[in-house]
């Protein structure tokens, strides 16, 4: 499964020298989400909880740590990636400030990739590929369809109606990507040369989509749940995904949807939007035989 690959995904793209990295290369992503999650900090209402919540922690890049240790009476990182939150604990200078952080090391999908690793693992691949491209597709739709999305996922340490700030810090694109990725592995292991027939077979990216939505639905309800009345959730996701291959990023670029439209939809309805910014992440400029990447970010502060 693509999650337990993200600890060493993370080890590569996350922690103290990406932070400076980042600083130099798209310091406006930096200065929009540090700024978001304070502004939040500010507009919480005297009457709410002092917790303060990060889900999608790992190390903390882009999350201004010790800031919301000052402003809270308690700062919770959960993650699945038990090493880069105990990194980003350890990156504060005072004992006092890092008693303040607890960690909770959770799939904060609800177990979304296992569930469909069971179901994958359920179809006779080996008969579906003597079946053609179509069938093989056919079957990863049901699974899609059929795989349970805990809606709103439940954490024994993270209980209901307890914290005043839940930020969701660039979490949300993963919670289904990884699992549709998985899809596409097991095929390509069966029968690389189907992989094409994605894009024509109608009823898996409608399957797709579906399980997207369903996905972003169950994680905005988490955002409401855990939340004090009154409280307010920071919402950074990548909307989208680029690649350039010139010094200037808005040149020669193609744009790689991440979340389908339903996602701005299902915001509105879930909160009331208190600001939303939208801003460009560069994560790798061109080099000699590689392209440049980067994400169109959008950020909410919800109510």
């Amino acid at each position: 499964m693509r999650i337990t690959t993200l600890p060493i995904n993370n080890a590569q793209t996350q922690g103290p020298r990406r932070r400076e990295l980042m600083s130099r290369q798209s310091p406006q992503h930096l200065e929009n989400a540090t700024d978001l999650m304070l502004r939040a900090l500010r507009l919480r209402p005297a009457s709410v909880s002092r917790g303060t919540l990060v889900l999608g922690a790992g190390a903390c890049t882009e999350v201004p740590l010790a800031a919301l240790v000052h402003g809270s009476d308690e700062v919770v990182l959960a993650d699945l990636d038990e090493f880069s939150l105990r990194q980003a604990r350890e990156e504060l200078a005072a004992p006092a400030l890092r008693r303040a952080v607890r960690l909770v090391v959770e799939d904060l999908s609800g177990g979304i990739s296992a569930s469909l690793d069971r179901l994958l693992a359920r179809q006779p691949w080996d008969t579906l590929r003597e079946q053609g491209p179509r069938a093989l597709f056919d079957a990863a739709a049901s699974c899609l369809d059929a795989c349970p999305v805990p809606d709103p996922p439940e954490f024994a340490e993270l209980a209901p109606g307890s914290f005043g700030v839940v930020i969701s810090s660039l979490l949300l694109s993963q919670l289904f990507s990884y699992p549709l990725l998985d899809v596409l592995d097991r095929v390509q292991r069966v029968a690389p040369e189907a992989l094409d027939e994605q894009e024509r077979h109608r009823g898996y990216q409608e399957a797709a989509q579906a399980f997207r939505v369903r996905v972003i639905a169950a994680h905005l309800h988490l955002l409401r749940a855990l939340l004090d009345a009154d409280g307010l959730a920071v919402l950074l996701c990548d909307q989208r995904g680029f690649v350039f291959d010139a010094p200037d990023p808005q040149s020669h670029r193609r744009a790689i949807p991440l979340v389908p439209r339903a996602f701005f939809e299902l915001v509105e309805q879930n909160f009331t939007i208190v600001e939303r910014r939208e801003w460009e992440w560069l994560t790798d400029m061109p080099a000699e035989g590689r392209y440049g990447r980067g994400y169109d970010v959008v950020g909410y502060i919800l109510r």
